[in-house]
């Protein structure tokens, strides 16, 4: 069977968003389907480029969509996007001859894909990441309730009402759809998950890496993925001080970049050597750099994005038994049970932050400790694995391609 993948941007491009699609993608294959993808304007082909465009990109086909020369309708540009984006499906329909069309968030892919396959009668499914509308709060693009926000907030709900099936990636996504009036029989879950084939526990930490960065001898605490505001993160350098008061050789590192890279930088120029920055890093050196950090940190922010969406990052620190300590929101609390697969602290306080790490780096390698890793390990191998996710695709697929 084959999938056809509308995908707001893809590798290879470095992000969360990135990395689940490859793990569907890889898992997808390995049971047998046959994936292909397709990126909308905003994956960032620029105008001018050949008309059909094709790369193939980690040995899969990602089919291009150039950005629009022009408006082509009046109104706001997302309409010419996605009026690019549908007839760029329909003309890789006619080339690849899908089975299935897998949309994936935001609402923006999820039109043109309903648009496209209705026109040429193959079935659509909507995979819902995260809600375009809470996004745009956190990226201060807009505010909770304000016209916008109820506007988006619609059109999401419209795109699930016409499409054939919707998967959302976390328990609460599904259940604020549900409270939409969706009915069950309509909604799917297909967690985040990782590859344990691909993260897998280091034998030793990276000697030569911690010596390249600077790193000396104390423990090294540690934030590995991308730096948007709803992270947390100068939530980690603040709880700073009082971690440092309590263990004095203790380091920070954050490896990666984004949208809060220069502020946090600036904020962490008292601490001097102290805090380290990689940049970001390819995803073959990923492994390597958790390798060299004694203790993740996850201190999310609490908000409607955060309590709704579960995110990639702690799974993988499971995966390579990586201890860590995470904030109580929803999210989170949808993946980690406190004392048993992981440590929570109250979300925004910085007193428990400080807490919590200091606590966890006086336990590293007790029997308590190891417990803790040995079972995160455990749930991520048994029920948060790409190939285990992957079979939930299977009976929807089969059921909309071969209908009654």
């Amino acid at each position: 069977m084959r999938v056809l993948h509308i995908l707001d941007h893809s590798a290879p491009l470095q992000s969360g968003y990135v990395s689940r699609t490859l793990g569907i993608l890889r898992a997808q294959r390995a049971l047998g389907f046959d994936p292909v993808c397709l990126t909308t304007p905003r994956h960032g082909v620029d105008a001018g480029e050949p008309e059909n465009p094709l790369e193939e990109v980690m040995d899969f086909r990602f089919h291009r969509t150039p950005k629009p020369q022009k408006k082509r309708v009046p109104g706001p540009g997302f309409i010419t996007e996605m009026l690019s984006t549908a007839s760029r499906i329909k003309e890789v329909i006619k080339e690849e001859k899908p089975d299935i069309l897998h949309a994936h968030s935001p609402c923006l892919n999820a039109f043109p894909a309903y648009y496209a396959g209705k026109n040429l009668k193959v079935p659509v499914v909507y995979e819902i990441r995260a809600f375009w509308e809470d996004a745009a709060v956190d990226l201060g693009n807009t505010s909770e309730g304000s016209l916008r926000y109820r506007v988006t907030r619609a059109m999401e709900t419209a795109a699930c009402r016409r499409v054939n099936h919707v998967f959302t990636i976390c328990e609460g996504l599904r259940e604020d759809l549900l409270g939409r009036g969706f009915l069950p029989d309509k909604l799917s879950l297909a967690p985040n998950a990782i590859e344990p084939e691909r993260l897998s526990p280091a034998d030793k930490p990276d000697a030569a890496l911690r010596e390249a960065i600077g790193l000396g001898g104390g423990p090294v605490i540690g934030f590995v993925g991308s730096f948007y505001h709803y992270e947390g993160l100068k939530l980690l350098l603040e709880a700073f001080p009082a971690i440092l008061s309590a263990i004095p050789d203790a380091q920070l590192l954050f490896v990666g970049g984004g949208m809060e890279d220069a502020a946090l930088r600036e904020a962490a120029k008292p601490f001097g050597n102290a805090v380290k920055f990689t940049g970001r890093v390819p995803p073959e050196a990923v492994p390597s750099h958790y390798s060299t950090i004694d203790l993740l940190v996850y201190p999310r922010l609490k908000m409607r994005l955060t309590d709704l969406v579960t995110p990639l990052k702690p799974l993988e620190a499971m995966a390579m038994k990586q201890r860590f300590v995470a904030s109580d929101v929803g999210g989170h609390q949808e993946l980690v049970k406190h004392g048993e697969t992981g440590r929570l602290f109250e979300a925004g306080n910085t007193d428990a932050l400080a807490s919590s790490v200091i606590d966890a780096l006086k336990k590293a390698n007790t029997p308590e400790d190891q417990g803790i890793l040995e079972r995160a390990l455990a749930f991520v191998i048994k029920e948060r694995s790409w190939s285990a996710v992957a079979r939930r695709y299977a009976p929807v697929y089969e059921r909309l391609a071969s209908p009654a």
